[in-house]
């Protein structure tokens, strides 16, 4: 394993061939808190802590296949900020992953954790794998290979891992045990998102969903829209994208017309049932060929005429080609990235109010707090709790963020990041950093 401390130069060459320069991960990220650093006239020895990670950890796992050959897999930990608390991020097991989207992934947790005023820091993790392609048993050596390599680096007071893209909670479970084999003590709270009878949350498995849910209420309410059968749509129908089927009809009122995964998506104006809708993706493996609905492409959902939009999918899927046709009056941002800086300002200029990922989707890892709050009392609360608890959080960030964009006279994420980022830079001024 070796670790890595970039400079204030730069990483040197993209490593992602997954984007164009311009839709870069880490270059958004970073020009997104060069924004934001503008706005509250930083001193520059904070804006370079702010544009790079503080540390990375970059490794090569060899795992054992089930054929008894051996497969090398690289693997990442990046710290991009932890001047609040212990860094906090997913695990993402992805065949695209790239060290790059783990960067940007790191500083928009950085963000997030800060937005929503948790003690926490921003982290990141991936591994450059197809879990599709892997058996039950090659992927649980694959995941305690990680936590070997990573051992050092993660703890409940230094880097709390959770799940993430193809991560899941048993994924979650065998790297906690991976880790407690190797320190010897019971140490729950160094993983979140891990299944309820080893040290869990109630409220985890729809937590991102249900904190984007309530942020659309917030911004219904701030708009003056009444929710009850206005339509949305919603790309990518993963854990994020299906609940937040099921909880925009529960909690708003809401008709879904429209749903996408990988494969594509279907449409249907009159609304889609949820439960029908995630019964035939458990049975054939996607949403496309659902009954009675029309076939529609990723990029036609985009630009549905919707109340909501939820774009629940990968980065970079609103862009300055696509921004003009976005019709939906609220993008609800369940993804990480899924619009480019371009794109911000086509949407703000035409009236579209965007709630932006480190607040949209930031009930995940809340709720992940919630999770180390549980581990270190040993006491666990009820679901009624998480959610009141989530609730108060989502509603408080809502507010600040709105409020701080008004007075800037600037877009909603832009505001997020300027809250972000002023309580990030604080707390590094009071330790001596810059």
């Amino acid at each position: 394993m070796s670790v890595n401390n970039p400079t204030s130069t730069g990483f040197g060459p993209v490593s992602s061939n997954r984007h164009q320069l311009d839709e870069n991960p880490l270059h958004i990220a970073q020009r997104q808190i060069e924004r934001a650093c503008e706005a509250l006239n930083l001193p520059t020895t904070a804006r370079k802590l702010l544009r790079q990670p503080l540390r990375e950890f970059h490794a090569m796992l060899s795992v054992q296949m089930d054929d008894g050959s051996v497969e090398v897999f690289p693997a990442y930990r990046v710290q991009w900020n932890d001047a609040r608390g212990p860094g906090k991020g997913g695990i993402r097991f992805h065949p695209q992953e790239t060290v790059d989207t783990v960067r940007a992934l790191a500083a928009w947790m950085t963000l997030k954790t800060a937005v929503m005023d948790l003690p926490l820091g921003g982290a990141k993790g991936g591994v450059i794998c197809d879990p599709k392609h892997l058996s039950k048993s090659e992927l649980e050596r694959l995941s305690r290979a990680y936590i070997r390599a990573m051992s050092q680096a993660i703890g409940p007071d230094i880097d709390v891992p959770a799940p993430d893209v193809y991560t899941t909670p048993q994924v979650m479970a065998w790297m906690m045990d991976e880790y407690e084999s190797i320190f010897s003590r019971r140490q729950p709270g160094v993983i979140t998102g891990k299944p309820l009878c080893v040290g869990g949350s109630i409220g985890r498995n729809d937590a991102t969903a249900r904190g984007g849910i309530y942020a659309v209420r917030e911004a219904a309410n701030l708009l003056k829209i009444d929710l009850k059968d206005k339509t949305a749509a919603i790309q990518g129908y993963g854990n994020a994208g299906s609940y937040a089927h099921q909880l925009a009809v529960e909690l708003l009122g809401m008709r879904v017309v429209a749903v996408s995964d990988s494969r594509g998506g279907v449409y249907a104006p009159e609304g889609l049932d949820y439960r029908k809708v995630q019964e035939h993706k458990q049975r054939t493996g996607s949403v496309v060929g659902y009954p009675g609905a029309q076939t529609i492409s990723n990029e036609e959902l985009l630009e549905l005429n919707v109340t909501v939009l939820f774009p629940s999918a990968l980065e970079n899927v609103i862009t300055e080609r696509n921004a003009e046709c976005i019709r939906a009056q609220i993008v609800a941002e369940l993804a990480n990235g899924p619009t480019t800086p371009e794109a911000d300002e086509i949407l703000h200029r035409r009236g579209v109010f965007v709630l932006p990922d480190i607040l949209c989707n930031a009930g995940g890892v809340t709720v992940s707090y919630f999770e180390q709050v549980q581990n270190a009392s040993n006491f666990y609360w009820d679901e009624a709790t998480i959610h009141r608890l989530l609730d108060e959080r989502i509603t408080n960030a809502f507010a600040t963020m709105h409020q701080t964009a008004t007075e800037y006279g600037v877009h909603n994420r832009l505001g997020a990041h300027i809250v972000a980022v002023k309580r990030v830079y604080e707390a590094m001024k009071v330790r001596g950093w810059a």
